[in-house]
C-alpha cells in the first residue's frame, strides 16, 4: 500500500513537471531562422583571397606534379629507345626505378589532394568562425532560439518562410551590403582537383636471344 501511493505521489509530481514545462514552453514560443552559410561566405570579402590562395597553392601542387611526371616519361622514353642494347641486369634495374618513379607520382598526387583539402579548411577556418560569431550576435538580438543552415543537396531546412532567412541581416552587421539574392547562392572556393596523371604501363621489350 505504501508503494502505491509512493507511485502515485510520483505520477502527480511527473504530470505537474510537464505541465509546468509546457506552460514555460508556450510562454516562449520557439523562433526558427535560417542562414545559407555559402551565399554568406560568397558575399564576404575574405572569400575572393581564399579563393585566389587557394588556386595559388593548387598550382604550386600542379606544377610539383607535372614536374614528377616530366622526369618519367624522359625515363621511360629512355628506356625503351635502349631497353634492346641492355643487359638483364641493367634492364631490370631501370624497369624497377621506373615502377618507383610510378608509385612515387601516384603517392603525390593522393597526397597533393588532402593537402588541397587542408588547405581549404584553413583558409576558410577565419571566415567560419567570424560567420558564426556575427550569427551568435544576428540570433540573440533578434530573438532566435534555432538557426539552421540551408545549404546542402539534403538541406536541414526543407521549408519556410522569407523572414525566417537571416543571410541578410548576418552580412549587414559584418557592415557587407548584401548582393546576390540568398535563392542564386554562389559556392564556397572548391578545391581545385589536381591533373590526373595517366597510368604508366609496363613496357615491354624484345630482348635478344
Amino acid at each position: 500500500m505504501i508503494t502505491m501511493n509512493k507511485f502515485r505521489l510520483a505520477l502527480i509530481a511527473a504530470v505537474f513537471s510537464l505541465t509546468t514545462t509546457t506552460a514555460a514552453l508556450a510562454q516562449a514560443p520557439l523562433k526558427i531562422g535560417y542562414t545559407s552559410v555559402e551565399y554568406v561566405l560568397s558575399q564576404m570579402p575574405e572569400s575572393k583571397q581564399i579563393e585566389s590562395d587557394l588556386k595559388a597553392y593548387s598550382s604550386q601542387l600542379e606544377a610539383q606534379l607535372k614536374s614528377k611526371y616530366s622526369d618519367y616519361q624522359t625515363k621511360a622514353e629512355a628506356y625503351q629507345k635502349g631497353a634492346s642494347t641492355m643487359t638483364e641486369v641493367v634492364r631490370a634495374d631501370k624497369e624497377k626505378e621506373l615502377t618507383g618513379l610510378q608509385g612515387s607520382i601516384q603517392e603525390f598526387q593522393r597526397s597533393a589532394d588532402q593537402s588541397l583539402q587542408q588547405k581549404q579548411q584553413t583558409l576558410l577556418k577565419p571566415a567560419l568562425d567570424k560567420l558564426q560569431k556575427t550569427i551568435d550576435v544576428v540570433a540573440e538580438e533578434n530573438g532566435y532560439t534555432y538557426v539552421l543552415n540551408s545549404d546542402g543537396a539534403s538541406p536541414v531546412l526543407l521549408h519556410g518562410p522569407k523572414d525566417g532567412d537571416i543571410s541578410d541581416l548576418v552580412l549587414k552587421k559584418m557592415g557587407i551590403t548584401p548582393g546576390a539574392a540568398p535563392a542564386a547562392k554562389v559556392a564556397t572556393p572548391a578545391a581545385a582537383a589536381t591533373p590526373a596523371v595517366p597510368a604508366a604501363t609496363k613496357t615491354k621489350t624484345k630482348t635478344k636471344k
